[in-house]
């Protein structure tokens, strides 16, 4: 089949009849996305014909889902679990190489092979951990953190560890010389990101966020260009991607960036499943099978307990120590890679290759399980936790930001009501997606968040759900009615009050729920309507009540003069 369009499609169409019958026994469909690679692969039906083509789309999914990933950490983030992800990603890569190595030992494997497939058991699966735990929406949950710690630091060791192998294929060796090069070459790559973010980015960031195609367009350029110049460099586009997005990640926009991209993440990354699964070529599962279960068991049960081991004596609680442990229970795609490597080369044969290749279906498999019901599994294995928490646990209790009161839209009216909730001395946030009225709101000091309501996901950043007030000055009909069919569903109890241009349009936002509808127009209209009434035509009344207005006016020039001139 040469027309690549035609097999990207027949693929396609393979993983909808797969994913829907994953759908009907209620499997998760990651599950589903690896049974379609091992359909239209080698294995079973041998579709694909252009592997190049799959690899590319999947490498995009790959560099997307860090890209963003990395926008929703900072070095806040990274110092507060830096320390306790890099002490777990030592000791498990110790303990399981170890352990790995003298169970392959037992069962006949080189003393090399068995090195490998130890190393090899160590890793944990970056891609399949980011996915299932962004698909719970668990990323920036303590335990979520965490566990994007620990993988990047493995990522880092996996790198070195594929650098070293392929110089030993080569017949070359790696020097402290190498190492020491490697290590130039990362800090002047990431020192020139940081000088590009604050000389180009900062200045340029209010002209890039203007056009939200443009911001979609440059997210993407940026991303995928830091992921190949790392790539290039010798680094992992895993490493690039993720730090493509650490860099942006304090912009007020990335937000929108991170919402903007989701999409397209998703689709790729579903391509690099398919890939993963058509890469899997297993020979003599019989009898290999026996001894894929037992190193299974080792990275199933041993990893999870090792990790809680770690985190318990460092003084988390077990929750947490419980659900980390349940994210580093499979086998990494770096791992099939590293051991693919090898046998290239010489040093190890096809029956390693093949036992991890099982030991990766059934870990990825099992721990899909394993991630996705962690909490029902916590809830059954509690009793036997004590062991794994300390008597004095220093981690805090996370909580998400909850906002009493929230204004979505300030240029129009919105200093008013902003006035209001600070007279109320209740916690409350202002959303727009203006970027000069977020220059302005961040040099103000006003607590903001830069997106568009009519996106799912930013409401369940903002907790909407627990809000008691929630004002929109925005005038669009259709985004007002959306936010209101989304609080009568998930917070009905929270008082909305919606801006409308006409009356018909503030009848159907009563109707869906408004507890008050703004009328503009009506308001100026009815507000000089009653001054004509008390005052007839009177122009020195008509004086006093136009320095009034100008007073009033004058009060909020700056605000008007400072995002006016923004726009210039």
């Amino acid at each position: 089949m040469d027309n690549v369009f035609a097999e990207l499609s027949i693929i396609i169409a393979v993983a909808v009849a797969v994913s829907l019958f994953m759908r009907i026994i209620r499997q998760p469909l990651i599950i589903g996305y690896i049974v379609t690679g091992l359909l239209v692969g080698p294995t079973f039906f041998d579709l694909i014909k252009n592997p190049e083509t799959i690899d590319v789309f999947s490498e995009f999914g790959i560099a997307l889902l860090l890209f963003i990933v990395g926008l929703g950490l900072n070095p806040r983030i990274i110092k507060e679990v830096g320390r306790i992800a890099g002490a777990i990603a030592f000791f498990k890569i110790l303990f399981t190489t170890s352990v790995g190595f003298l169970l392959s030992r037992a069962l006949g494997f080189e003393p090399m092979a068995a090195f490998l497939i130890g190393v090899g058991l160590s890793f944990s699966s970056t891609i399949v951990i980011l996915k299932l735990l962004g698909d719970k929406k668990e990323l920036t949950r303590l335990y979520g953190k965490i566990s994007i710690g620990f993988l990047l630091v493995e990522d880092v060791i996996a790198t070195l560890a594929l650098v070293v192998i392929a110089a030993t294929a080569s017949g070359g060796s790696i020097s402290a010389q190498d190492f020491g090069l490697m290590i130039a070459k990362f800090t002047t790559l990431l020192s020139g990101l940081i000088l590009v973010r604050i000389i180009f980015v900062n200045n340029m960031g209010k002209l890039i966020a203007k056009s939200q195609d443009f911001l979609f367009l440059f997210a993407i350029g940026w991303a995928l260009g830091i992921a190949a110049l790392f790539q290039y460099f010798g680094f992992s586009l895993e490493i690039g991607a993720l730090i493509a997005g650490v860099v942006l990640a304090s912009l007020p926009y990335s937000q929108e960036i991170s919402s903007r991209l989701k999409v397209l993440r998703d689709f790729f990354i579903v391509l690099f499943f398919i890939s993963l699964g058509s890469h899997l070529e297993i020979t003599n599962i019989g009898n290999l099978l026996p001894q894929a279960a037992l190193l299974s068991i080792l990275v199933l049960v041993g990893n999870p307990i090792l990790v809680m081991t770690v985190m318990g004596l460092s003084g988390y609680t077990k929750k947490t120590s419980f659900k980390t442990g349940m994210t580093g229970s499979q086998v990494s795609e770096f791992s099939l890679i590293l051991l693919l490597l090898a046998n290239k080369s010489g040093i190890v044969g096809q029956d390693a290759v093949s036992l991890l290749t099982i030991v990766a279906l059934i870990t990825i498999g099992l721990s899909t399980y394993m991630i996705i019901y962690s909490e029902t599994l916590y809830i059954f294995f509690e009793r036997y936790l004590r062991m794994f928490e300390r008597k004095h646990v220093k981690e805090r209790i996370e909580r998400r930001h909850q906002y009493d009161l929230v204004l979505i839209g300030y240029h129009k009216g919105g200093h008013e009501f902003l006035k209001v909730f600070k007279s109320l001395k209740k916690k409350y946030i202002v959303v727009d997606y203006d970027p000069a009225v977020i220059d302005v709101l961040e040099s103000r000091n006003v607590e903001f968040m830069y997106g568009d309501v009519t996106d799912m996901e930013l409401l369940e950043e903002l907790n909407l759900e627990h809000s008691r007030l929630i004002v929109s000055t925005i005038t669009d009909l259709a985004t007002n009615l959306g936010l209101a069919q989304w609080l009568e569903k998930h917070n009905p109890h929270a008082v909305y009050i919606a801006t409308a241009d006409t009356a018909e349009q503030a009848a159907e936002l009563y109707e869906a729920g408004a507890a008050y509808v703004v009328l503009p127009h009506y308001i100026g209209s009815e507000k000089i309507g009653s001054f004509l009434r008390k005052n007839g035509l009177n122009k020195t009344e008509f004086k006093h009540y136009r320095e009034k207005h100008l007073a009033y006016l004058q009060t909020h020039h700056d605000l008007f003069s400072d995002v006016d001139s923004k726009d210039t």
